[in-house]
């Protein structure tokens, strides 16, 4: 695994290519001719490696709430790109989850050679504007791809334009011997997905379009443009006879899969600097028009826009307004890299049309082998859990505004008489939705319904919202969230006819199966008791008193649903269940299929998420069966498909983690080692690996028990778990879902101990678990503690 890179300071880049300002009608795609490219619709498409060692937006502040151009930032730009295998993959632009290209790399053609620049090249990421102690200061990008043969170097350098919607994109090209040419090939997936795009040339400017969406590339004048469709007419396809053949100007009228080629010559042991332009725009004009006035602003002033370089506001302005980060940092292993740079990435994964809608990951998972056939969110959506962390982290950083723009956007994704086509007892939050609040899964996840009243109470009671405020939304949102958690109801929403009776859950967190789950009721009953403490204030003594009774009555019952005393596990086979499906823990009843895999006894599966208890105050740290369900969630010696805990050494130090459950089917496949849900179906070998938030969560629990115990062993866990979470974070600092764990094939992605899998990387939940952990360690106390759970069970 490739660890932490070198970061630099910001460069003065010279030397760019001049461009033909954009003027006159749209522009339009030429008739069908001879130009006109063959193998409609072309290959069919997917999506992107999803392990994405670095992304990027430019640094918007609010006006009143929202992002608007009255803000002092000025124009809001709404690009966002991700980098992978050292290459610009998926780059969205409109809504946070709207794609319009998949990829854009080189092919590099010489003397008796042609290579991707994805595949045959060593590839290096850096951050282009550190501060003194190498730590990032803005989401810019240097990337050096070098051929493994020596025959020619690629730096590029990528930033948006803070100014207006289009990516930038700085190459700077060395041939290190005669007669190489550089072919930028860029994959168009406009309106999200590979399959309604036509693509054109006119007037030196390549553009793709799909409806009202639409790119503009342009780049270096002396540049040799050419479009095809993928696998069929593309220039890769072009090139497989070794030289390039075809140079068609236009697709035709039938839509597809396309491609878009910019071939240019390399002096021969020169360096030459060419930039490249991404428009985007809801016509072919307004998209040519915002990567031209990007040009014409000219990289070094962009870059600085970004930055926040001289009188402009960027990143670096942001970074400096946290003002905990340095504290935070001291509780690192790294110097505080990886902390500077999880406050980026968080901030980066928020919409800037719905303001406050924080997604979970900019990735979609396994992505090379999810068809792109039809638009699709992936991981950019709202998850009301993954959302809590996130907002709790944004807390713990010193950024009060983005948890409080957040905590309202939830009002938007709670069930009730404003969400299509629901009926039944309103105040869950929706399991997933788009960022504009477009519905996409439909289960009921209690935790969900209770994270909002907790990040509420948290707000209150750091004075981010005030009493009038709190009030308010006790009443319009947070009351019927803790009145469902206390009755349930009936629920009809799409597919989902049910009714549910608390703390039993439809889904608990890892979205599969239904039950008592001691994490979601751990939240439960976090929830319900800070619930009380809004009505109490506001003088609803009586809804006060039913939240309470109703906590009261989910904990005396928990151990009895959730915890077994005749367990398949050794060593004492006294655990915690990962969810149990009816009321009786002891039964050995099995759970539903999931994954590819079989229905599972449940009395065989284990997961960590118990220690939830801890966390909100509901159980000490040293309470029985919190102790007893350690000994088999960390037991090493089951066999691989039910052993949760692993090491992971490398040189003097041994890493830690935790995989979600046993028997978990959600990961790559050990047979083969291709990516979950190869060919669009699940299959019995898939195995779910570790996840490193998981290592925070335990952090969080040692630090409990730590403080119980009076043990003062702050460092030991700064030097097992921080440095733990640090080491699975990858060469761009970003913390993926899963890491590889050293269990069956490797074959198709060559992954090494440790290194983030192309599950979802940066995963938000991951980043946010970090930065809680150097919040909890700085202050010595649990950042996700809630005093009046923890009071009321006597558990300070």
């Amino acid at each position: 695994m490739m660890l932490h890179r070198a970061m630099t300071t910001t460069l003065a880049l010279l030397g760019a290519c001049s461009l033909v300002a954009c003027q006159g009608p749209d522009p339009k795609p030429s008739a069908a001719g001879q130009t006109t490219a063959h193998g409609a619709p072309g290959a069919s498409p997917t999506w992107a490696y999803s392990g994405k060692t670095g992304i990027g937006t430019s640094y918007e502040q609010y006006h009143q709430g929202a992002y608007s151009d009255k803000a002092a930032t000025g124009a809001v730009s709404r690009v966002w790109f991700s980098v992978a295998q050292g290459v610009l993959t998926e780059t969205m632009a409109g809504l946070i989850h709207e794609a319009q290209i998949r990829d854009s790399q080189f092919v590099i053609t010489g003397d008796n050679f042609t290579d991707l620049e994805s595949e045959d090249t060593l590839s290096d990421i850096q951050y282009l504007h550190t501060d003194s102690q190498s730590r990032p200061l803005s989401l810019a990008y240097k990337i050096i791809n070098r051929d493994v043969e020596g025959r020619y170097t690629i730096e590029k350098f990528l930033v948006t334009d803070p100014s207006h919607n289009t990516l930038l994109q700085r190459v700077r090209f060395t041939a290190h011997e005669p007669n190489i040419q550089a072919h930028l090939v860029t994959n168009p997936h406009i309106a999200n997905t590979g399959t309604g795009d036509r693509a054109w040339v006119a007037d030196q400017i390549a553009y793709a379009q799909e409806g009202d969406s639409a790119m503009a590339l342009v780049g270096p004048q002396n540049a040799k443009l050419a479009v095809g469709f993928v696998g069929e007419s593309d220039l890769p396809t072009d090139m497989l006879n070794g030289q390039q053949d075809w140079h068609f100007t236009d697709t035709g009228s039938t839509p597809g899969n396309v491609s878009i080629s910019q071939s240019l010559k390399a002096p021969d042991g020169e360096t030459i600097v060419w930039d490249f332009a991404y428009g985007f725009g809801d016509s072919p004009k307004t998209a040519a028009a915002s990567a031209q006035n990007t040009l014409a602003r000219g990289f070094d002033e962009v870059l600085a826009h970004y930055n926040g370089e001289g009188d402009y506001i960027g990143w670096q302005d942001y970074i400096a307004s946290l003002q905990p980060l340095d504290r935070l940092a001291a509780s690192a292993t790294d110097g505080g890299e990886l902390a500077y740079a999880s406050a980026l990435v968080l901030k980066a994964q928020e919409d800037k049309t719905h303001a406050g809608a924080l997604i979970a990951s900019l990735s979609n998972p396994w992505g090379d082998v999810v068809a792109a056939t039809e638009p699709s969110t992936g991981y950019k959506a709202v998850w009301p859990r993954d959302f809590y962390q996130v907002a709790m982290a944004f807390l713990a950083l010193g950024d009060t505004q983005t948890p409080k723009v957040a905590f309202e956007y939830l009002s938007h994704v709670q069930a009730g008489p404003n969400t299509p086509g629901y009926t039944g007892a309103p105040g869950w939050f929706l399991q997933k939705t788009h960022v504009d609040g477009t519905l996409e899964w439909y289960a009921v996840q209690l935790d969900q319904t209770a994270m909002p009243i907790m990040l509420g109470w948290k707000l209150w009671q750091a004075n981010v919202l005030s009493d009038a405020e709190a009030k308010h939304w006790y009443n319009q949102m947070l009351k019927p969230a803790a009145q469902f958690l206390s009755h349930g109801g009936d629920i009809a929403l799409g597919w989902n006819t049910t009714s549910i009776t608390p703390p039993f859950t439809q889904q608990e967190r890892w979205e599969e199966q239904a039950g008592h789950s001691s994490s979601t009721t751990a939240a439960t009953i976090a929830g319900l008791v800070t619930a009380a403490e809004f009505a109490q204030a506001f003088g609803n003594s009586n809804e006060a008193e039913l939240f309470l009774a109703k906590a009261d009555e989910y904990r005396a019952a928990l151990e009895p649903r959730a915890f077994t005393t005749q367990g398949t596990l050794p060593p004492d086979g006294q655990y915690y269940l990962r969810i149990n499906s009816n009321e009786d823990p002891n039964d050995q009843s099995l759970l539903t299929e999931r994954n590819g895999q079989i229905a599972l006894n449940e009395s065989d599966i284990v997961d960590p998420g118990f220690l939830e208890l801890v966390r909100y105050g509901v159980h000490s740290a040293s309470f029985g069966p919190i102790r007893e369900s350690l000994n088999e969630v960390d037991n090493t010696d089951l066999p691989e498909f039910l052993q949760v805990k692993y090491d992971f050494p490398a040189g003097e130090h041994t890493y830690v983690g935790w995989r979600r459950y046993g028997g978990d089917g959600y990961g790559e496949r050990t047979g083969n080692g291709a990516g979950y849900g190869e060919n669009g179906q699940n299959h019995s070998d898939q195995r779910g690996r570790v996840w490193p938030f998981l290592t925070g969560e335990r952090a969080h629990y040692e630090l409990a028990h730590n403080n119980q115990q009076g043990d003062g062993k702050i460092q030991t866990l700064k030097d097992q778990y921080v440095a733990s979470m640090e080491f699975f974070a990858n060469e761009g600092l970003m913390l993926p879902e899963q890491v590889w764990d050293g269990v069956g094939s490797n074959q198709v992605y060559g992954y090494e101990m440790g290194q983030g899998t192309n599950s979802a990387t940066p995963l938000a939940w991951t980043h946010a678990e970090y930065i809680k952990l150097l919040r909890s360690l700085s202050d010595g106390q649990v950042w996700d503690y809630y005093p009046p759970v923890g009071e009321r069970y006597q558990n300070p």
